[in-house]
């Protein structure tokens, strides 16, 4: 596989002497709500951001100040302006913006949905998203995560990871069965992974959600970096494995294209 470029997790590395602990804090706090999630009490925001109740209220306060929630005083929920966020990654780098209308295409041609997903500490994080008419809904969108070791997204960008890197990342994960099918024991996703550094290409057949099946590769940029991984998925009840798999064609080719369109950083 070609190289990668590493996710630094800020919370394992030294903070510099300007690093702001609030603005963590307050960004904790904007992006512990999701769906299952969607109103929250302060009590429940402290204990999903891992932070104080004192601390995670002057976060809620600042932001509903600054209209990125909003409350009923008691609940909290996320306003429109946190979209502003999100629109200034999509509006400012190549990728989306460029993958987008390949992946349009791919979800024509093959009726599946497609999606294109960069590494996010343990999870696979989708920035860009097709779905075709016919094609599986699951209701993934861009901003949605994926655990990364029984994702095959998440495989393909492990596996474009040195050796030793996705090893501790993959120990570090604390992986468990989200179906009766997932491989999610340290051994089996090394084996898996170490399968699609082989193959250039990964698979997840019904360990995320039964009756789901993925496939995915890692996108390059010009110089062969790795900048992140992209998937069809299909209904298991409409196509095998095997017919799933003659699909690869095309979306290693939506792969290749993006890769030539790429602008150096």
């Amino acid at each position: 596989m070609r190289k990668h470029v590493e996710t630094v997790d800020t919370a394992s590395q030294s903070a510099p002497k300007d690093f702001v602990t609030a603005l963590q804090k307050g960004l904790d706090v904007l992006t512990c709500f999701r769906r299952g999630a969607s109103r929250l009490t302060l009590s429940e925001v402290s204990r999903l951001t891992g932070s104080s109740p004192a601390s995670a209220r002057r976060s809620l306060r600042t932001l509903h100040t600054l209209g990125y929630v909003e409350s009923d005083g008691k609940r909290f929920w996320i306003a429109p302006r946190a979209l502003l966020v999100a629109n200034a990654y999509i509006t400012s780098r190549p990728i989306p913006q460029l993958a987008q209308p390949l992946l349009v295409s791919l979800s024509e041609r093959t009726r599946e949905s497609a999606s294109l997903g960069q590494l996010l500490d343990d999870d696979v994080i989708i920035v860009a998203r097709a779905t075709a008419r016919r094609s599986l809904s699951t209701g993934l969108a861009i901003g949605s995560r994926l655990p990364a070791y029984c994702s095959a997204m998440g495989r393909a960008l492990l596996a474009s990871l040195p050796p030793d890197v996705a090893r501790r990342r993959i120990e570090a994960s604390h992986g468990a069965a989200l179906t009766a099918r997932t491989r999610w024991r340290v051994a089996d996703v090394l084996a898996e992974v170490a399968l699609c550094r082989e193959r250039g290409w990964s698979e997840s057949d019904g360990e995320l959600e039964l009756g789901v099946r993925s496939m995915a590769v890692p996108v390059f940029d010009r110089e062969g970096t790795t900048v992140g991984a992209m998937s069809i998925a299909v209904q298991a009840e409409r196509m095998e494995m095997a017919e799933f798999r003659e699909l690869l064609p095309a979306l290693r080719k939506a792969r290749d294209t993006l890769a030539t369109r790429l602008p150096p950083e």
